[in-house]
């Protein structure tokens, strides 16, 4: 097998253990088993547990900022942007769905090269947030900061509850998802 291949998938099964089990939680012997792959194999391809965890967090993070920024760059109006960014997260996640996990992990080293990854991750998502809050919020007539910099808090938090609740529905595809939330949003925001 071609070391791109092997190395998609022992990324695929790194992504399932870090998501399902946490960094902490994880084990290298689980991931080469998965794979079908030897311990030591893991080692020379990453290096070391961190190494892995940071080529999992750049291949989920990397498609989760480009999809979202596409989606933002794309226009149109303030009140379907919502939709339409969590719409781009499922459809990035829809057959991956524990890499989101690997962005929200407690149990991470808070420094290092994993710490500042995460870091600028989240901050990358918090600033979109904060523009897309910033955009419906002055469509709507509102242009306190605070009130939009809560509002884009109250966001991230959503995202986060329903990807979560979304991860435990294997059913449930990226467009069942985003219907899904199309109805939600309607019937809570009107939107």
């Amino acid at each position: 097998m071609p070391r791109s291949e092997r190395e998609g998938l022992i990324l695929s099964a790194a992504t399932d253990e870090f998501g399902r089990n946490g960094y902490a939680g994880a084990s290298m012997v689980d991931i080469a088993r998965l794979v079908g792959v030897t311990k030591p194999l893991l080692y020379q391809y990453f290096g070391s547990k961190d190494g892995l965890y940071l080529a999992c967090l750049h291949r989920a993070g990397d498609r989760l900022t480009q999809g979202v920024a596409e989606t933002m760059a794309a226009g149109g109006e303030p009140e379907q942007m919502p939709l339409a960014v969590l719409g781009a997260i499922f459809r990035t996640f829809d057959h991956d769905r524990y890499a989101w996990k690997l962005l929200r992990d407690t149990s991470l080293p808070t420094v290092g090269e994993i710490g500042d990854a995460v870091r600028d991750y989240r901050q990358q998502l918090d600033a979109f947030a904060l523009i897309g809050a910033t955009q419906l919020m002055h469509a709507r007539g509102l242009t306190e900061n605070q009130d939009i910099e809560a509002i884009a808090h109250v966001w991230t938090g959503v995202v986060d509850s329903l990807i979560s609740w979304w991860i435990d529905q294997p059913g449930e595809d990226a467009a069942a998802m985003t219907d899904r939330c199309a109805r939600i949003m309607k019937n809570l925001f009107g939107w």
